[in-house]
């Protein structure tokens, strides 16, 4: 039998276990309701630990580290960034509501049983939400980076009195675009706050067409040449012009430009001229031969048998009419070459705007005339035609003109091979179509004129050259000749100077 006085022993014993498990179910209770008032442990706001701490000191925590100043490197240069300056702007709002989503919408009293029990919540990771501007982000990039520390590059430069440039330097670049890459990859990392630019190497820069008619000039200068020389270069790649002339060593207009005795240079309007009345038929073996004798052998017979074809009695003018079509007002044939003893007659004297001026003298012949800038286009206008189909030739004729003919036309011309004057200049094995010619007085046989016009094709870009020499008493074969092929080198040297 059980002792009654133990009964009420058991009793209290069994109230006041009730009791303390009230009390300590009221005290976690108690607890857990306060650590639900704070983020749990483990979750992060944009990779900022908030776990146990309530919204408040966790959008602090978020915005100190996102508001941090980034650290950008650009060479030896070190720029502390701060986010608002590049538009970077945190969505704060948002990502305390989404935390606040995580820590209050689950079960109360299972997240109370994980608490009893000591177990963690699964991580929460509330991702970033940020905007960032990159119009503004491109602008700083480019105003206060870019244009504070890049190197821009060098140029080169001509040397006074050679016909050589010296080489230019790279310079380095920002490379922008994949700068905005880096910065916003930095912008939106809560660790990583440093960032190193890359940067493009750019090209030394070329000397400008304006360094280059400079040389050309200075060249003429110290050759102490007297006469009157006259030079047209044009850049086949992107029409760039030099032109310009020099009387005794002083620059003079060339507008209009300056009447020179064509000489042998005028064979290349006779050879369009053929093509252009022609077109395939000239081709024939016969028309070739005469074509060649009168490019590469620059004989004078087969001209005038080509002209003779046109018309027996007017060929030349012919010709004239065909430069005419095309623009070239200053060029023209007036009569047939013929020989010294059996002169055939003028048939037309020939008035243009170059032999009309009246400030400058180069006794140009009344049979046959141009200027440094008719031939120099006329070629210009071959080169295209040959390379693309286009061009004066070709819009002027479209039923005889076309590009197999037009690179015909250069192959003739690339025969005249001389070894002086343009050819000079280049290095051996250079591709020079081109027409040279020189005349001397048929008294004293003394040489007055020079000429040489040429399209040359080489790595760093092709050009057409065309030198026109003239000197009232004798054009000295040696130093003019020599003159000739300096020009030409320093061009050929503008085009293909060396890299570092």
């Amino acid at each position: 039998m059980r002792n009654r006085s133990s009964v009420p022993i058991l009793r209290g014993i069994s109230i006041a276990i009730l009791s303390l498990a009230v009390v300590l179910t009221v005290i976690a209770l108690i607890g857990y309701s306060r650590q639900r008032n704070n983020y749990p442990r483990g979750m992060t706001i944009a990779g900022v630990s908030v776990g146990g701490v309530d919204p408040q000191i966790a959008s602090e925590r978020v915005l100190q580290v996102y508001s941090s100043p980034i650290e950008v490197q650009y060479g030896e240069a070190i720029i502390h960034v701060e986010p608002s300056v590049v538009g970077f702007e945190l969505d704060m709002d948002s990502m305390i509501a989404a935390a606040d989503l995580e820590r209050t919408g689950g079960s109360f009293w299972g997240g109370f049983w994980n608490y009893l029990w000591n177990r963690d919540p699964a991580p929460v990771q509330v991702p970033l939400s940020a905007t960032i501007s990159e119009e503004r982000l491109r602008a700083y990039l480019q105003n206060e980076i870019s244009a504070r520390y890049d190197e821009p590059p060098t140029p080169a430069q001509p040397v006074p009195g050679s016909t050589t440039f010296t080489a230019g330097t790279p310079g380095v670049i920002l490379d922008v675009d994949r700068a905005v890459r880096l910065i916003e990859d930095t912008l939106r990392s809560p660790g990583n706050r440093t960032v190193v630019l890359s940067f493009q190497r750019s090209a030394a820069a070329r000397p400008t067409m304006q360094n280059l008619e400079i040389l050309l000039q200075q060249n003429i200068t110290v050759a102490d040449f007297d006469g009157v020389i006259g030079v047209y270069l044009q850049d086949l790649q992107n029409g760039q012009e030099i032109h310009f002339a020099m009387d005794r060593g002083e620059l003079i207009s060339v507008n209009p430009d300056i009447a020179f005795t064509a000489s042998s240079t005028v064979k290349i309007p006779i050879m369009v001229s053929y093509f252009i009345k022609y077109g395939n038929e000239a081709l024939s073996e016969p028309s070739t031969a005469l074509i060649t004798d009168m490019i590469r052998k620059s004989e004078n017979p087969p001209a005038d048998r080509l002209m003779e074809s046109l018309d027996s009695l007017r060929g030349p003018l012919v010709v004239t009419e065909d430069m005419g079509k095309i623009g070239l007002e200053n060029t023209f044939l007036a009569g047939f070459f013929c020989s010294a003893e059996f002169p055939c007659p003028l048939l037309q004297r020939i008035e243009t705007p170059a032999n009309k001026r009246q400030d400058v003298e180069t006794d140009p012949d009344s049979f046959n005339q141009t200027t440094p800038s008719d031939i120099g286009m006329l070629l210009a206008d071959i080169y295209q035609c040959a390379e693309t189909g286009g061009g004066a030739l070709i819009a002027a004729f479209p039923d005889k003109i076309n590009s197999e003919i037009c690179q015909r036309m250069i192959t003739f011309l690339a025969s005249d091979k001389i070894g002086v004057l343009i050819e000079a200049g280049v290095p051996e094995g250079t591709q020079v179509a081109h027409k040279h010619g020189w005349i001397s007085d048929p008294a004293s046989l003394v040489i007055k004129n020079i000429s040489d016009a040429g399209i040359v094709y080489t790595p760093g870009g092709n050009y057409v050259l065309v030198i026109y020499a003239y000197h009232p008493e004798q054009a000295v074969w040696e130093p003019v000749s020599t003159l000739f092929a300096q020009l030409s080198q320093a061009v050929y040297n503008y085009y293909n100077i060396p890299t570092q």
